[in-house]
């Protein structure tokens, strides 16, 4: 009787032992696909319809990975996600990515010290557009009117916090705030219920198109002083014009400030996948650009330029380096 006993604990050890082992040898084959959810931003903007044209290629190129692209509230909530893991790849300017990392201002108590870089983009003019019968003619005369900084935890209500005060304007007691994203902000304007809103993003974007073609909306610029000042006090700052005739309405040149924009990761995707995926990106820009004009502004070279230090993912690093953009 023992030795039954003895053959069957033998037989059972045996099994699990097998089991383990073809449990093992399953996680590592590569054959189920690593989920990437990959928050955007709003669906007038630059971001959305790069960033699906993004997943799209991503998902039939690089194996093994599944990247679904979605529609969000723009950088903050982006980086929010990704800290509470329920992203992994996103989109978010440089000013917004340094408060992050170093846990400051919108992100005080909430340091978010595992967030990587895969590219440095290209540049999120700040364009500020009001209509023509607001009686706006200067950024200082938003004072007690009717606009839209941004949806909440977007990275336009973060720039209208730092640009607004810079004019004398105690943000936001001193306006009448509506916090909508670009759709609504679009017809908010159309429909005369706002006077003005801010749009952070690339050039063009389809609100500011929308916003000055259909609802009587003009772009105003930030003065030199303003930002000169801007400049010295956040260095993630820099000076862009936006042409003259880039939207209805603008028959001269607007001069505003601009920030990178990041494509980014979190430190636990792996090294090989973000590889796989850096390298991707950048081999296809000719396949993006069909999807946006900015991509045209996307320059290898560029992508590991004005970071406001935050580290590149190993993975991306490694792709630089064997393209000679980084020793």
């Amino acid at each position: 009787m023992k030795n039954i006993y003895k053959g069957l604990l033998l037989s059972l050890l045996s099994i699990l032992v097998i089991a383990g082992c073809s449990s093992n040898e399953s996680n590592g084959s590569g054959n189920s696909r690593q989920e990437l959810r990959f928050p955007t931003a709003g669906t007038t903007g630059t971001i959305y319809p790069l960033g699906a044209s993004m997943a799209n290629i991503w998902n039939n190129q690089v194996d093994d990975v599944r990247v679904t692209a979605q529609a969000s509230n723009g950088g903050v909530d982006n980086l929010n996600m990704m800290k509470d893991g329920e992203a992994q790849i996103t989109f978010a300017t440089a000013g917004i990515v340094w408060e992050a990392f170093n846990g400051e201002n919108t992100f005080e108590g909430r340091q978010y010290e595992d967030v990587r870089v895969i590219a440095g983009l290209y540049y999120n003019p700040n364009q500020f557009v009001v209509r023509e019968d607001s009686g706006i003619e200067s950024i200082a005369d938003i004072k007690g009117k009717n606009f839209v900084p941004g949806a909440v935890g977007s990275t336009p209500e973060v720039e209208s916090s730092i640009i607004l005060p810079e004019y004398g304007i105690n943000y936001p007691n001193d306006i009448k705030e509506t916090y909508v994203g670009f759709t609504e902000a679009i017809d908010l304007m159309r429909n005369r219920q706002v006077d003005g809103a801010i749009i952070q993003a690339g050039l063009p974007t389809a609100a500011v198109t929308e916003m000055t073609s259909t609802a009587g909306g003009k772009l105003i610029g930030i003065e030199e002083d303003i930002r000169n000042s801007l400049k010295d006090q956040y260095p993630w700052y820099a000076e862009v014009t936006i042409p003259a005739g880039t939207y209805d309405n603008q028959p001269e040149d607007v001069e505003t400030l601009g920030i990178k924009m990041l494509l980014l990761v979190d430190a636990s995707v792996s090294d090989e996948t973000v590889y796989e995926l850096t390298k991707t990106f950048w081999e296809n820009l000719e396949e993006l650009e069909k999807t946006h004009s900015i991509v045209q502004q996307m320059k290898l070279e560029e992508a590991v330029t004005e970071l406001a230090d935050i580290p590149l993912h190993p993975g991306s690093e490694k792709y630089y380096q064997e393209q000679g953009v980084l020793e």
